[in-house]
């Protein structure tokens, strides 16, 4: 005759144990097997589009003293600088590289120097050109996610924000862009592609120069 067994309540206690650990490593495994970078939220790829190193390219303006042609003279940047009282230049000789008359020596005011006088500073004394830091992008958002397998387009919109007085002036209208970028999702989650083209996608670096105003 068979006699059902019973467990003691040692026994019970062990098997409970067991059972307990066993589902602790399974949610642990699930755990691992799945980050948040596997999923293409919004939130993900903002901070992946705001946290590039090729988004977060300080914008620079190159201002040439010295003799410049009139199509620079006349530009709309240099317009800026003048009407600020930062440049000003007289008529003078054109050199062969620079093409028909007329051309301008164009010198920065005491104002300018004011303005500009960290760059000059750095650069005035060994080059016609100075280098001025004058905007950073700012993300404003995403309109979009279109995923396809492996890979997604985001559409997101951004503008350049001052980052001094001379960006200010040079950026005082604040346009606003669209830029189409491509995602590609690997073994430790989803990226934003970077540089060049990858399937369909382009890199950020191109979605950026390929931006169009918003209408």
């Amino acid at each position: 005759m068979l006699r059902k067994l019973s467990m003691t309540p040692r026994t019970r206690k062990w098997r409970q144990f067991k059972l307990s650990r066993c589902l602790a490593f399974a949610l642990l495994g699930l755990t691992v097997a799945c980050s948040p970078r596997d999923f293409l939220t919004r939130r993900l790829a903002t901070d992946l589009i705001a946290g590039s190193e090729t988004f977060k390219t300080t914008q620079l303006f190159w201002l040439r003293t010295g003799v410049i042609s009139s199509k620079d003279y006349t530009s709309p940047e240099y317009l800026v600088l003048r009407r600020h009282g930062w440049i000003t230049g007289s008529t003078a000789p054109c050199t062969p590289d620079l093409g028909v008359a007329p051309c301008w020596d164009v010198v920065i005011t005491p104002l300018g120097v004011d303005a500009l006088r960290d760059w000059v500073a750095a650069t005035a004394a060994t080059s016609q050109y100075i280098s001025v830091p004058v905007a950073q992008r700012e993300l404003l958002g995403l309109s979009g996610i279109r995923k396809n397998g492996n890979f997604a387009d985001v559409d997101f919109q951004w503008r350049w924000a001052a980052v001094n007085d001379v960006g200010t002036a040079l950026y005082a209208k604040g346009t606003e862009y669209n830029s189409t970028v491509g995602f590609a999702h690997y073994d430790d989650g989803w990226r934003v592609i970077e540089g060049g083209n990858l399937r369909s996608s382009q890199g950020l670096n191109e979605a950026l120069k390929n931006a169009e105003p918003v209408p």
